[in-house]
């Protein structure tokens, strides 16, 4: 399946300043199978090698961490001839060998002509000894679940993902294609983006198997709770399990009182901190467009928690599909709720970074506002075809933005106001590119 970072990886190859690659991201998202599939298409030999479990290949960065040394026993142990550029050495699960992640600093100043590649979940690299992380030696690539773009192009849809990537997604040649990407959003809000999921779906179109792979997923998140949390396992699980509650809520503003009855933010917010590290989840807190950079002046104890992929939600929710939002008032609530969650996940796919919300002293809200040089773009989602959004309107008149986003089923341009589908996030940044040319023009 192709995965969008496989250009990035594309990129650092051909980069002559390129340093020892760190692949991140939480657990099963594809980064090692993105990383075999890449060293396969663009070197001569891949060696890989794996540490979790592998005390033969542990004990080789044992005695010093001398590359040539490293590099000739590599040799012997992969049976496989390691060539300087014609060669991808893939060090999988770095996060078990401190010693290994130590020599990425060597292999960048004493060999920089060995192409060397790591993946790595994002807990494990993040609670690696202080002393044992290159700081400054490496270069970083974050990968999370696929998003709606990469989904589509899974399922066999890569013309339709060409005739978006080639116009503006309000543009009417789009239009007698909305009932087919519709369809196409609420089976992708169903399953989400873990790359096993998606293959599953592709494959055999069974929910059942779906459900199956991602209540496994779970499971082995809920593992890593207690193979690497240095906090109590409980608080994790508190804090995990009410991520869809508090989100379903009319006020999604994250309470730690709702996790535990009588809680208190020093009580859990270390649990919280290593949620967001392991990449399971995101913060996206309270901002003011008047004060800028949003990331200096950002309200750390206002914040929304999103989980980072929305098949993993909707499981979590109790939903079947996303379908049951149409035959089902009872799951009314949450169908906001995954619906922001997948614009949430698709800002990050964009910008690598969380965005910020805003709300006003008489609790007008709009859900996201993304920082794009000096302009400050609001975002309001919206689940359905029906935009009428009083948040955003008291957000124009308060802070006259050049370019306002309304993310829902609608495609328009009207003018200050654009009305994105939800279908076409992953090319908001033409639409506000294209606004901002607009208005230099006139």
């Amino acid at each position: 399946m192709y995965r969008l970072a496989y250009e990035e990886l594309l990129s650092w190859k051909n980069n002559e300043s390129r340093k020892p690659l760190i692949v991140e991201g939480p657990r099963q998202c594809g980064k090692t199978f993105l990383l075999e599939e890449f060293g396969k298409k663009n070197y001569k030999n891949v060696v890989y090698l794996n540490f979790e479990g592998n005390d033969e290949l542990v004990k080789i960065f044992e005695p010093n961490l001398n590359t040539s040394r490293i590099i000739t026993q590599l040799a012997i142990l992969s049976e496989k001839k390691i060539d300087p550029g014609d060669t991808l050495i893939i060090f999988d699960e770095i996060q078990f060998c401190s010693k290994a992640l130590t020599s990425l600093k060597y292999f960048c100043e004493e060999a920089p002509e060995y192409h060397v590649a790591c993946a790595g979940s994002l807990l494990g690299v993040l609670m690696s000894k202080p002393y044992s992380f290159p700081v400054g030696k490496v270069d970083r690539i974050t990968m999370g679940p696929m998003n709606f773009k990469e989904y589509l192009l899974a399922s066999g849809e890569a013309e339709l993902v060409k005739a978006i990537d080639e116009r503006c997604p309000m543009d009417e040649f789009l239009h007698p294609f909305a009932s087919k990407l519709e369809f196409h959003l609420r089976i992708y809000l169903t399953i989400g983006g873990m790359p096993a999921a998606v293959s599953s779906w592709t494959k055999k179109k069974d929910i059942n198997e779906v459900n199956r792979i991602i209540d496994n997923i779970m499971v082995d998140y809920e593992n890593d709770f207690a193979k690497h949390a240095t906090e109590s396992v409980q608080k994790l699980t508190l804090i995990w399990d009410s991520v869809p509650e508090q989100l379903a809520k009319e006020n999604n503003k994250f309470m730690f009182g709702h996790v535990r009855g009588g809680a208190r933010a020093r009580d859990l917010e270390d649990a919280l901190e290593w949620l967001i590290n392991a990449g399971l989840v995101f913060k996206v807190k309270r901002a003011n467009p008047s004060r800028q950079p949003l990331q200096l002046f950002a309200d750390n104890t206002s914040f929304k928690l999103y989980l980072a992929d929305v098949g993993i939600l909707r499981r979590m929710s109790g939903l079947r599909s996303f379908f049951e939002f149409e035959t089902n008032e009872e799951f009314g609530q949450f169908k906001g709720a995954i619906m922001e969650n997948y614009v949430l996940t698709e800002l990050i796919s964009m910008n690598k970074e969380s965005p910020f919300y805003w709300r006003s002293k008489a609790n007008a809200e709009v859900d996201f506002i993304i920082q794009c040089g000096m302009e400050v773009v609001p975002i309001e989602v919206k689940s359905g075809h029906k935009t009428l959004a009083r948040s955003m309107a008291e957000y124009i008149k308060e802070f006259k933005p050049r370019i306002a986003v309304i993310a829902s089923l609608e495609m328009k341009d009207e003018g200050v106001v654009k009305k994105v589908p939800l279908y076409g996030l992953w090319r908001l940044p033409s639409v506000i590119e294209g606004a901002e040319r607009k208005q230099t023009n006139e």
